[in-house]
């Protein structure tokens, strides 16, 4: 089987003083393409960290991540920046869009980086808003959107330059929860209609058990994973 993802005994030591800290403790986590794994645990417990690593935003302390087979650690800086430009999309608690773009803007702005022409990126970013219905709201700005429209624009961010797999950190926690059910319903979507890859960090037991693969961490290590009863494939 091809992995979208793959962590292979990772793990994270942060230095505190004196003292040392594993957030990340042997964990090793494989995601086929088009899965949809949730990381779920108690705060603290390690999720966010592993989320970051297998986003290449940080590096491990020993072990390797694998992104489409391609191991990390064999990366320059450079090349980590392009893959976490081109391969990952990621959506955010916080939904971190920047305040003077529109709706529309925000969403080209990684084709931009990734030098996509203007008319291209334009023509997909309004396909992508499209797709999550907001194409009649392009041209607002954040503060005109409401937090669920806002997590809509990231989501469609995320999926600007068609990455291997989108990464979720509590994409429901600031949301209430009709608009938490609104949002997990477009990602369940894209995952079954489009063979999204995703991996969502959670507490929420609902949105844990979306996924079609539930992992619970605890203390940096995996304590478990398992197949979500229900899980639709």
């Amino acid at each position: 089987m091809e992995y979208a993802l793959e962590a292979r005994s990772v793990t994270k030591t942060y230095k505190m003083g004196e003292v040392e800290v594993r957030a990340v403790d042997g964990a090793s986590l494989a995601v086929p393409r088009g899965g949809f794994v949730s990381l779920m645990g108690p705060s603290g417990s390690g999720k966010t960290t592993l989320l970051n690593l297998l986003g290449c935003v940080d590096r491990p302390s020993g072990g390797d991540i694998f992104i489409d087979g391609s191991p990390v650690s064999r990366m320059s800086d450079a090349e980590l920046d392009r893959t976490r430009l081109l391969r990952i999309g990621f959506v955010f608690q916080r939904v971190n869009l920047i305040p003077i773009l529109t709706a529309l803007e925000n969403v080209e702005l990684p084709m931009e980086m990734a030098g996509m022409g203007g008319a291209e990126r334009t023509r997909r970013a309004l396909e992508l808003l499209d797709s999550v219905g907001l194409s009649n709201r392009a041209g607002h700005k954040p503060s005109q959107l409401s937090a669920g429209e806002q997590q809509r624009v990231g989501i469609a961010r995320a999926m600007a330059n068609r990455p291997s797999v989108i990464l979720a950190d509590e994409p429901t926690g600031n949301l209430d929860s009709a608009s938490a059910a609104s949002v997990m319903s477009l990602l369940a979507e894209l995952n079954r209609q489009s063979a999204q890859t995703l991996v969502i960090v959670t507490h929420d037991p609902e949105v844990g058990n979306a996924a079609q693969n539930k992992v619970v961490i605890r203390d940096g290590k995996i304590y478990s994973a398992e197949r979500t009863p229900g899980a639709v494939d």
